[in-house]
């Protein structure tokens, strides 16, 4: 036993050497998230509930575009381990014209959608607010979905830098900006919530003009982008992108579609109810971004073993990155039960006397729900590392199914009768969250178990 878990314990180095790029560039992102929050809490609980109400609408199409830019990686982890050049610049320019498409699609959508905050039965005073922030970040859909295909294309080979790059410079444009136009600092108009928005629409633009400079410039990626045609398409290659996409858009959609519903239902309960929500969602974000980043090295690492055929090495490293998530999980745990308290603190301003009581009423709904967060990060954090490598196998089918039944047929009905229907309100949804997360992590597995014990097998 000490030996299987040594033979685990040296990957951990490569493991966490891809990871951490990706990671960084996330609670970049998240950390921008948190000072939005916490700048638009310093206006009210309202303008947090309206942030919150409209990002509910933007992660719906922002999981659409991010999971069918997933696709990619392990198509060019493929290929790469297969050292197929030609096939790796094939499958970038097939990416690039169908992220623009979908980008232009979604944006318009969500613009077309925003009538309908009015139609949700949420507070009047939060739908006003967040109808200006939404008519801005549905923008800023189309450029990051751009930016996703170059993104996932350098994952795919490894190279997990350039999207931190990118992140980080768009992370310091958005918090510069968030903070002059939210509260109106020197030249700039106070726009509240609403500047909220502006601030990640030009953060995004800058973000994807940072990467695909950074492809024309280095000469790694400048003898790939070298005799691209984009006017011949491979109709089978982008069938392939969209048989992989699609399920892999639908995995994350159902998933946010589950944590967009807790948003709305939370807001039948009241204004406190989703801004608690909110800071137990946000909080819980920036954990889940660990989890992303293994996904991430998940999806590559088994690409190219993927690629070379090689499932009893794919098999140890996948076990590998599912116990480094584990164990990194196990101790944010701990950590949110430990610190329960205290962390709603950072979002709540005391000194305010006409948000006194609202203030008072969130800290306490806020520290229940960072509890049942606490037990949720084991099973969030392993659902989403098993996905990521069902993915680099390139089985996203019966994991679309799990995914549907765990959250859409298993979870939401619980969290829909456990906050509406009982005493529990908001902790109630969460406990339905943490619910459908066990039994999602434990389908996952054991699809992953049997797939590559069937291709151990098969290739014996």
């Amino acid at each position: 036993m000490i030996f299987i878990f040594q033979d685990y314990f040296k990957e951990f180095g490569y493991n966490l050497k891809l990871a951490y790029p990706v990671i960084i560039s996330l609670l970049g992102h998240t950390f921008v998230q948190l000072m939005d929050n916490v700048m638009v809490g310093q206006l009210g609980t309202a303008d947090l509930a309206a942030v919150s109400l409209g990002n509910s609408f933007i992660l719906v199409a922002m999981c659409i575009g991010i999971g069918f830019s997933t696709a990619i990686t392990p198509l060019v982890a493929e290929a790469d381990g297969s050292n197929h050049l030609d096939r790796v610049k094939e499958i970038f320019s097939h990416s690039i014209i169908l992220c623009f498409i979908l980008g232009l699609i979604l944006s318009l959508l969500v613009i077309l959608a925003k009538p309908l905050l009015y139609e949700m039965g949420q507070s009047v005073e939060v739908v006003e607010l967040a109808y200006p922030y939404l008519k801005w970040v549905s923008l800023s859909l189309f450029p990051l979905v751009v930016f996703q295909a170059f993104k996932q294309f350098s994952d795919g080979l490894s190279m997990t830098k350039p999207g931190m790059y990118a992140t980080l410079f768009s992370n310091i444009i958005n918090l510069i900006l968030n903070f002059f136009l939210i509260f109106g600092i020197w030249i700039f108009p106070k726009l509240g919530v609403e500047g909220a928005g502006v601030g990640t629409l030009v953060s995004r633009v800058f973000m994807v003009l940072f990467i695909i400079i950074y492809f024309l410039i280095n000469p790694y990626f400048n003898q790939i982008l070298k005799n691209l045609n984009f006017r011949i398409l491979n109709l089978y290659l982008i069938k392939k992108i969209i048989q992989l996409g699609f399920p892999s858009a639908l995995q994350m959609f159902f998933e946010v579609v589950l944590f967009t519903a807790a948003i709305w239902i939370s807001g039948f309960l009241g204004k406190n109810s989703q801004a608690a929500n909110q800071i137990a969602l946000n909080l819980s974000t920036i954990t889940f971004m660990f989890a992303m980043g293994l996904g991430a090295t998940a999806m590559i690492r088994v690409g190219i073993q993927k690629g070379k055929s090689n499932f009893v090495e794919l098999k140890r490293i996948a076990h590998s990155i599912f116990l480094l998530i584990l164990i990194l999980d196990i101790v944010f745990c701990f950590s949110f039960l430990l610190t329960n308290k205290y962390l709603p603190l950072i979002y709540l301003d005391f000194d305010n006397p006409l948000n006194y009581d609202d203030s008072i009423e969130v800290l306490f709904l806020a520290s229940n729900l960072i509890i049942v967060s606490g037990f949720f990060q084991i099973f969030d954090g392993l659902q989403a590392v098993t996905l990521n490598a069902l993915r680099g196998l390139q089985d996203v089918n019966i994991p679309t199914i799990i995914t549907f039944f765990s959250y859409g047929i298993f979870g939401f009905p619980i969290c829909f009768y456990l906050g509406i229907y009982t005493d529990l309100g908001v902790t109630g949804i969460w406990i339905g969250l943490l619910i459908s997360l066990f039994v999602s992590s434990l389908l996952l597995l054991s699809r992953f178990q049997y797939l590559i014990k069937k291709l151990i097998n098969n290739s014996n």
